[in-house]
């Protein structure tokens, strides 16, 4: 599985209050959660992701409050991973559980830039920076977490296997 998009960067420390902010969290509706994710953090985010765009960051994405909310406004905005050098356990839980494909690679965040075009090979963890014509070994997903992200989530990959 592969993702070719547009990279939003952002630096340490993104919460998950910064991915989605508290006061839209009455409402579980992913499209309602895509509306606002990020702009406390990027106001134009929203508007101006598109399908396949990808977010990179620095180490401790998705630290702070347990809620499945941030990597699903993610998903829903069009963003099709996240490339950091390091995230938050349950983030990165529950950006699996949900199909959100997620990628370790501090090599790559150190040079990928705001703008830069990214092809990402899930199989094989590798990064290859379209724009600046460099590639990055990132952490390849173990086989049973690709068929967990390729079902869509944890809810999905069960009910696959219910049916086979």
């Amino acid at each position: 599985m592969k993702a070719t998009g547009r990279v939003f960067k952002y630096g340490d420390n993104v919460d998950t209050d910064v991915i989605i902010p508290a006061r839209y969290l009455n409402t579980s509706d992913p499209k309602e959660l895509a509306a606002h994710c990020m702009e406390d953090i990027d106001l134009d985010f929203a508007k101006e992701v598109q399908e396949g765009d990808i977010i990179v960051a620095n180490k401790n994405f998705g630290c702070g409050s347990s809620r499945e909310h941030a990597p699903i406004a993610i998903k829903e905005s069009g963003i099709s991973c996240v490339i950091a050098s390091t995230f938050a356990r349950i983030f990165y839980r529950n950006a699996i559980n949900i199909g959100l494909p997620i990628l370790e690679c501090d090599q790559a965040v150190k040079s990928i830039e705001a703008g830069d075009k990214l092809e990402v090979n899930f199989d094989t963890g590798v990064i290859k920076n379209l724009t600046k014509n460099e590639e990055y070994q990132g952490e390849a997903f173990p086989e049973f977490m690709q068929k967990i992200i390729n079902s869509n989530g944890l809810i999905g990959y069960i009910k696959n296997s219910q049916e086979k």
